[in-house]
């Protein structure tokens, strides 16, 4: 076998390999000679079948798969001997098209390599980390809020009109063509005006309405209506008011806690105040994360394999242009060029990938199954009633296990860094974390 060298351009290689006939035969023999003891044919016993024989019966088919496996042998051999690490599956093809048995292979392979990554005094980084705490302001809005989300509604004076956001109780009949239909009547029906929760139109024809008031609402049903008999028709409601109410943001006091899981008021603010601080923390960790990547950039420069960077400019403008157009579901519109921005972006988004990988690599980050159960839970969840099916999609599928995977790996990489960085805490306002954040996504 001979391995010629036949481009070495940056990180672009190129080596023709040529594995001769007789190496070819070599091997077909050797797999005939592994097999020879287990083959049975007519007018032979087990294992005594003469190797010209089944060199002629099964030599054609045994050739294909000798090829493949010394071609891969040659190029795996080439891996351990130079070091490269092709940055994505080589390409091979044949040269010498008009092949035919009891010829040399001729074969070109072609790679790009992932590029040495220098050493990093990561004991260098000096960074900020912002710490923001949950004041009193914030606990007593935080908990105005939650007790919007369990207001009541109490009735209003008598013949007082019913408002967007008021409640109205109730009865109902409604007809198409003048029949009623099955689902169409209720009665002592709570409706709060606003919600969104009826035909479009329906709620809008009940402000104004006073409790005893007798209604009638006409609407037209979606043309994609659920129920396909109403879908696109028609259809008056014969309403009989019963009450209306206004709401009223629940009490602070225990009960209100009691609710919520906790067992008194002061012990919900304080579950309030955890809760806020964590988002804080959350928040904060996304501006060191990012202050860390830039302070990264910074430092280390390499040479970056071509097609990894022209792959991911094609993805981050595909991305773009789909939150640009967001009518657009499907992928069958005209090509998306990346531009020299969307291009700079994957070049920093390339050389931190490898460089965090390399790091990970050096200090064995390793993703626990517990962690990768973890997360495909928490991407499970998106799939209501569809959790299992979604476990063993997810089990099935490398590419997508790689996905879930990739953002565990780099947060754990970015702990070990923080680790060894020099780290100083600075307590901010919520405003000041908040503004760094915005700024994030400026950037």
């Amino acid at each position: 076998m001979q391995v010629t060298e036949t481009l070495n351009e940056g990180l672009k290689r190129g080596y023709a390999i040529t594995v001769t006939a007789d190496e070819l035969d070599s091997k077909v023999n050797e797999k005939l000679a592994e097999a020879q003891p287990e083959i049975e044919m007519k007018g032979f016993r087990k294992g005594k079948v003469p190797m010209p024989l089944l060199k002629k019966q099964f030599g054609q088919r045994l050739l294909g798969e000798a090829m493949q496996e010394t071609i891969d042998g040659a190029m795996n051999k080439h891996f351990e001997e130079s070091g490269d690490r092709p940055a994505l599956q080589p390409e091979v093809k044949m040269t010498n098209e008009d092949w035919k048995e009891g010829d040399d292979v001729k074969v070109e392979m072609s790679y790009e390599k992932l590029p040495e990554i220098p050493e990093v005094d990561l004991k260098g980084i000096s960074l900020e980390k912002m710490i923001a705490k949950a004041g009193d302001e914030e606990v007593e809005e935080a908990l105005k809020n939650l007790a919007e989300t369990a207001q009541d509604f109490k009735a209003r004076r008598k013949g007082s009109k019913a408002k967007d956001g008021d409640q109205v109780v109730f009865d109902f009949v409604g007809k198409v063509d003048g029949e009623a239909f099955e689902g169409g009547s209720a009665e002592d029906y709570p409706l709060v005006l606003g919600s969104g929760s009826f035909i479009p139109g329906f709620e809008e024809q009940l402000v104004g309405v006073k409790a005893e008031e007798e209604k009638e609402v006409t609407v037209t049903f979606p043309e994609e209506y659920q129920a396909e008999h109403l879908a696109g028709k028609e259809a008056v409601f014969s309403c009989t008011i019963k009450e209306v109410k206004e709401p009223v943001a629940a009490e602070l006091d225990d009960e209100l806690a009691k609710k919520f899981g906790a067992e008194s008021l002061d012990g919900l603010k304080e579950q309030i105040k955890e809760r806020l601080e964590a988002e804080y923390a959350g928040a904060a960790r996304a501006v060191t994360k990012r202050n860390l990547l830039d302070a990264l950039d910074d430092l280390v420069k390499f040479d970056l394999p071509p097609t990894l960077v022209e792959a991911e400019a094609k993805q981050i403008a595909h991305q773009l242009w789909h939150e640009e157009n967001p009518d657009v579901e499907g992928h069958d519109h005209e090509e998306v060029v990346p531009t020299e921005e969307h291009t700079k972006l994957a070049e920093r988004r390339v050389r931190l990938g490898l460089l965090l990988a390399e790091l990970g690599q050096k200090a064995e980050v390793q993703v626990s199954d517990a962690e990768m159960t973890q997360a495909v839970m928490n991407q499970a969840r998106q799939y209501p009633g569809q959790e299992r099916q979604f476990f063993e999609f997810v089990q099935q599928n490398q590419q997508m296990q790689q996905q879930l995977r990739a953002p565990i790996f780099e947060d754990k990489v970015v702990d070990y860094i923080l680790e060894l960085a020099e780290v100083t805490e600075k307590e901010v306002s919520k405003e000041e974390l908040q503004k760094a954040v915005e700024a994030l996504d400026e950037e």
